[in-house]
This record gives structure tokens, C-alpha cells and sequence, in this order.
């Protein structure tokens, strides 16, 4: 039997621009991370925790509204769960103002976890829910 061939993304008007816009997120996340953090006040110790959890929620929490459930979800979650591990050596290695927390990629990992978690709800497809509906000809 030969394999299904489906597409990887839900059937979105606009597909491209919904696409770059959580790329865009996604760079967004990387450059704040590796920047230099701007001077405010002190956050409690591991304060900064919920910020990763939130930043990764989002992030895949937006990839459930483009991508289908199964393997190609899957993929882009274990990508972000690499992406936040990966920014976090980045961080110890190759920055003087940041340093590596192994806390922050749990917090980044909990929040990939629970943002796909949201494939099982009726948030799933909320993107395709506000799409205007095509008149039937």
C-alpha cells in the first residue's frame, strides 16, 4: 500500500504570510535570546522562567494553527525543543551577557509541550475558524 501523501499545513487563505509570520516569531525569539538584555529591573530568582515557558507556548501554539497534527507537528515541536536547548549553549558559548541555564530550556521545553498540547482542543484551529468563508458558486 502506498503511503498517504498530505499536505504539512492546514488549508489557510494566505498560507504564505501566516508561514513568515511565525518564522519571523521564531527569529524574533533567537535574537533576544542571544542579544544583550536590556537594563531593567532584576526579575526574582527564576523569574525569567516564565518568559521562556510563554515565548515557547506561543511559538507552538502558533504552529499547531498552521501545521496538520501528526509527524510534521511533531517535527516543528522537537525543533523547538532543540532550538531552545541549542540557544542556551549558544548563550553559555558565544555570549559575554548571557549565560547557559539548563532550567531555561526545561521552562522552553514545558512550554513547546504544552503549546502542542493545544492540537487537542477546540483552539486548534482557530486560525481556520476566522478565515471569511467562501461563498459556494
Amino acid at each position: 500500500m502506498a503511503p498517504v501523501n498530505r499536505p504539512l499545513f492546514k488549508p489557510l487563505r494566505h498560507l504564505p504570510f501566516w508561514i513568515g509570520l511565525w518564522a519571523l516569531a521564531v527569529l524574533g525569539v533567537i535574537v533576544v535570546c542571544l542579544v544583550p538584555p536590556p537594563p531593567l529591573p532584576p526579575l526574582p530568582e527564576n523569574g525569567d522562567k516564565a518568559e521562556h515557558f510563554i515565548a515557547y507556548f506561543l511559538l507552538s501554539a502558533s504552529a499547531v494553527q498552521l501545521f496538520r497534527r501528526g509527524r510534521a507537528l511533531l517535527a516543528v515541536g522537537l525543533a523547538l525543543v532543540a532550538m531552545g536547548v541549542c540557544i542556551e549553549f549558544a548563550q553559555g558559548a558565544l555570549t559575554d551577557t548571557r549565560s547557559a541555564d539548563p532550567l531555561d530550556a526545561l521552562a522552553n521545553t514545558l512550554g513547546v509541550v504544552v503549546g502542542l498540547a493545544t492540537a487537542f482542543t477546540p483552539l486548534r484551529d482557530l486560525l481556520l475558524r476566522l478565515q471569511p468563508r467562501r461563498e459556494a458558486a
